[in-house]
């Protein structure tokens, strides 16, 4: 633990600062800043109690060892404490491993069909429906920006904004943020009629959310803003108002459209939210391609033959291609039930990190 004394005493000394920030009222006089200082200090928190865990194992395993070499009887002490040592140093050395900055990030999620027609677009409904029931599980809040609904019902497209409440670590930019990239589905239709099992895919992209468009530079004149007719399913007319807002960034070509807030004015906003993630994304990924030709990103072209998961409907089956997951559990995974498949994805994640410090 010698290599990472200077990082727990930075640690250390950054957790008292947060102490005295967070309990000073003018902090709490800009929330912004108020909720960036509680989720670094619930970043911190748990590295700083482990390590006063293991200081205090270390210091009755030292003091175990000088009674032991009296009396035996305080060997199975020294084994045990030994074990507690061991494993504390291992959880200290996972949580010194370095974090993704976005972690504790809320998101906008984007789900769009892709290859397989109306089914693609049933299926990326499937998918919108998944990820609310497990944000629900989670007591996170769903908000739909935007929806754009296939003739039969399903989703050409659809914009999500998850948010969780209060100070955390790990926000729902750390659950979700492996969903990015195309899903695959392999079931019988319900346009089918001679019961073959047909193969389509749907993709998804996930931006961490800034906290306020302006942590992100946009020049109002690289916008164009149209405003039209919200509209429902099959494309029926759902607003008598033009209230729906369509943002075009033409530097980057980036398209954001919202529709379902009550007005003009707050679908602009949310849409200039969506663009701020997008854009911040962008701008991050520039930069570390800048640093790693090879990193692995979101793909964003919904090709069925490059997928980062399966939906087997058949078999209930479900596979994550990544990390080689398997799990016949696929009605509960649509039903929102995914901590597991999440576990796998962080721990693969983690164990990445930490080969890489």
């Amino acid at each position: 633990m010698t290599d990472s004394a200077p990082a727990i005493d930075a640690i250390l000394a950054e957790q008292a600062d947060l102490e005295l920030r967070l309990a000073d009222p003018e902090l709490h006089a800009d929330p912004a800043a108020a909720r960036k200082a509680g989720r670094r200090f619930a970043q911190v928190s748990p590295i700083v109690a482990t390590y006063r865990k293991l200081e205090a194992a270390r210091g009755d395993l030292e003091a175990a060892r000088e009674l032991a070499a009296a009396d035996d009887s305080f060997v199975a002490e020294v084994e045990e404490l030994t074990a507690t040592v061991r494993e504390l140093d291992t959880q200290l050395t996972d949580l010194l491993a370095p974090r993704d900055p976005h972690d504790a990030d809320d998101i906008v999620l984007e789900v769009k069909s892709g290859e397989g027609g109306e089914e693609s677009a049933l299926f990326a409904a499937d998918l919108a429906r998944m990820y609310i029931r497990y944000a629900e599980r989670r007591g996170w809040s769903v908000t739909v920006l935007d929806e754009t609904y296939s003739d039969l019902g399903g989703y050409k497209e659809a914009t999500l904004s998850i948010t969780c409440k209060g100070d955390s670590a790990d926000g729902v930019w750390a659950r979700l943020k492996f969903e990015g990239g195309v899903h695959r589905v392999q079931r019988v239709p319900v346009t089918e009629s001679q019961g073959r099992v047909h193969t389509s895919a749907a993709g998804v992209l996930v931006y961490p959310e800034p906290e306020e468009v302006g942590q992100v530079q946009i020049d109002e004149s690289d916008l164009r803003i149209d405003v039209y007719r919200s509209s429902g399913k099959g494309g029926q007319g759902v607003n008598t108002t033009d209230s729906a807002v369509r943002i075009t960034h033409l530097p980057s070509g980036i398209v954001v459209t919202c529709q379902n807030e009550r007005s003009q004015l707050q679908n602009k906003a949310r849409a200039m939210q969506v663009l701020a993630a997008r854009l911040q994304v962008l701008a991050e990924e520039q930069v570390l391609a800048e640093a790693s030709a090879d990193r692995a990103s979101q793909i964003r072209t919904v090709d069925r033959s490059e997928r980062i998961r399966t939906y087997n409907f058949p078999e209930n089956r479900i596979a994550d291609h990544r990390i080689n997951y398997k799990a016949h559990n696929l009605d509960q995974v649509l039903d929102g039930d995914m901590d597991p498949l999440f576990d796998a994805l962080a721990a693969a994640d983690r164990q990445s990190r930490l080969q890489n410090t």
